[in-house]
């Protein structure tokens, strides 16, 4: 079975929500991993969408998934930004002590 452009779509949401899913665990080493499965998926999806369409009665459901993956992403970016302020503090505190 060949895949359909709505297809990529649907795999880049799932990829989104189980990068959420880690998020909440606070698993970044899975988090990290699972953005880049969503980069490759986004990747193809581009590629494909040089040569293919949605068909009209898809671009609805592709709205849909295209807002879903937004909310998760807001999550994420939500849930990551304790652990961004410490990684920065860690950082800033490792560049005082090389100087």
């Amino acid at each position: 079975m060949t895949q359909m452009l709505i297809d990529y779509y649907k795999a880049i949401e799932t990829s989104s929500l189980q990068m959420l899913d880690a998020a909440r665990d606070e698993d970044w080493d899975q988090v990290m991993r699972f953005e880049g499965a969503c980069a490759v998926l986004i990747e193809q999806l581009r590629e494909r969408a040089h040569t293919e369409q949605l068909p009209p009665e898809q671009r609805s459901e592709k709205t849909r998934i295209m807002q879903r993956i937004l909310q998760n992403d807001a999550q994420i970016r939500y849930l990551a930004e304790p652990w961004l302020a410490h990684c920065e503090q860690h950082f800033d505190g490792q560049s005082l002590l090389m100087h």
